[in-house]
């Protein structure tokens, strides 16, 4: 496993949860899904965030620089923090919103 994905919607409901996992460690492939899943949710209003993200996709999207919501595991009784999101990148080639 990779790591856990969950979408939520403009209001903050829950749209869909589910794990992340190939065979072998993730790679660039891995990343540009999430990038794409994340911008997709984002151009809907919602958002995506990662829990329980695996070392090895950890420093990729460290590396890559990408910045996805990263759920930490909450202390006790603690609610997940969600970090912000950044403003998004347009380049000549991406499809209009």
């Amino acid at each position: 496993m990779w790591c856990r994905v969950t979408i939520v919607g403009p209001g903050g409901d829950e749209l869909a949860c589910g794990v992340l996992r190939g065979s072998g460690a993730p790679d660039l492939a891995t990343v540009d899904g999430i990038a794409r899943l994340a911008l997709a949710a984002g151009r809907l209003g919602g958002a995506m965030s990662l829990a329980q993200v695996s070392p090895a996709l950890s420093a990729l999207l460290e590396l890559t620089g990408l910045r996805i919501q990263v759920e930490r595991e909450p202390e006790s009784r603690e609610q997940p923090l969600w970090v912000q999101r950044g403003q998004e990148e347009r380049h000549a080639g991406d499809l209009p919103p």
